[in-house]
């Protein structure tokens, strides 16, 4: 099981009040919904290895400078003075919870991994080629359907209420929903574009046209191949918009696909029975008021 850590802390500060406080009345709702979020689904899932997945760098400079409107409207205006890389706009009640859930997964023991240059995303997809097994990502990104694979038994678990109810997203679910298979789907968000990411996309070609471009020329590639073929079936406004937007096409695929090939430090993804500094988890659950959250989170675990 992999986890999207940001997305996940994202969604459980959102979902969490944040009248969840420390003693000291910091608030710990982002803390505490993860906590909770991680036993459930031990506990519903009961998978062998866990791995909470990190964003080192949430704007590589590579994929910037490929498209530079890459998740641009999410840096903070005001970075800190000497930061000397983007800082990503995070709700202040937020940003002093990132350091307490890094510090209490390392104390339980649940394998913390990231990588400098990448996202997340990338570190999910680098591990996900290297499973030898069936692969549970839980994310509430939808960038990580590309690596929906019925086949080697990879699917998205994405949280549709909080982090309470989790949509099972696998091939059936993608071609449904967005007429693509899994390996498709990065094809149709370039193309379609995705404000979320900075992603301008094909202007003119929303999320059905992608999908009938995809299925009627088989990929990108064929999609472009087919726009200097004068016999292609594309309507001339399609024919012209994708002309105009080469530029995009031949730098984004390197964007919008997660990596698979990130070097990382040696780590145990083994899913901790009990926790590997209790001095540590004690002295944290005592100093952030972390109470049922962990208590939970560590009966699941023995459990």
């Amino acid at each position: 099981m992999l986890l999207d850590t940001a997305s996940l802390y994202f969604r459980a500060y959102f979902g969490v009040p944040d009248s969840v406080r420390a003693p000291d009345g910091t608030p710990v709702n982002a803390v505490r919904g993860l906590l909770d979020f991680i036993a459930r689904l031990v506990q519903d899932h009961r998978p062998d290895d866990l791995v909470a997945c990190m964003d080192f760098d949430w704007r590589p400079a590579w994929r910037v400078a490929l498209i530079p409107t890459y998740k641009a409207h999410r840096v903070a205006e005001e970075a800190p003075e000497g930061a000397g890389v983007d800082q990503e706009e995070v709700p202040d009640t937020l940003s002093p919870q990132v350091p307490v859930i890094d510090e209490v997964l390392d104390a339980i023991g649940i394998a913390r991994v990231g990588a400098a240059d990448y996202e997340a995303d990338d570190v999910i997809g680098t591990l996900t080629g290297r499973a030898a097994g069936p692969v549970d990502i839980v994310t509430g990104d939808r960038d990580l359907f590309q690596l929906v694979d019925d086949e080697r038994g990879v699917r998205v678990l994405y949280p549709v209420k909080g982090v309470g109810t989790l949509q099972l997203v696998d091939e059936s679910y993608v071609r449904e929903k967005y007429g693509v298979t899994g390996r498709g789907y990065a094809e149709l968000a370039l193309l379609r574009g995705d404000p979320s990411d900075g992603l301008p996309g094909v202007p003119g070609v929303g999320e059905k046209t992608a999908a009938k471009l995809l299925a009627a020329h088989g990929d990108l590639a064929g999609i472009m191949a087919a726009v200097d073929d004068p016999a292609a079936k594309l309507t001339p406004a399609q024919r012209k918009r994708l002309a105009e937007a080469r530029a995009y096409v031949e730098v984004a695929p390197k964007v919008v696909r997660v990596a698979s090939d990130v070097a990382l430090p040696a780590f145990d993804p083994a899913l901790p029975r009990s926790p590997r500094d209790p001095g540590a988890v004690a002295a944290l659950a005592e100093r952030w008021g972390l109470g049922g959250s962990l208590r939970r989170l560590l009966s699941t675990l023995e459990g």
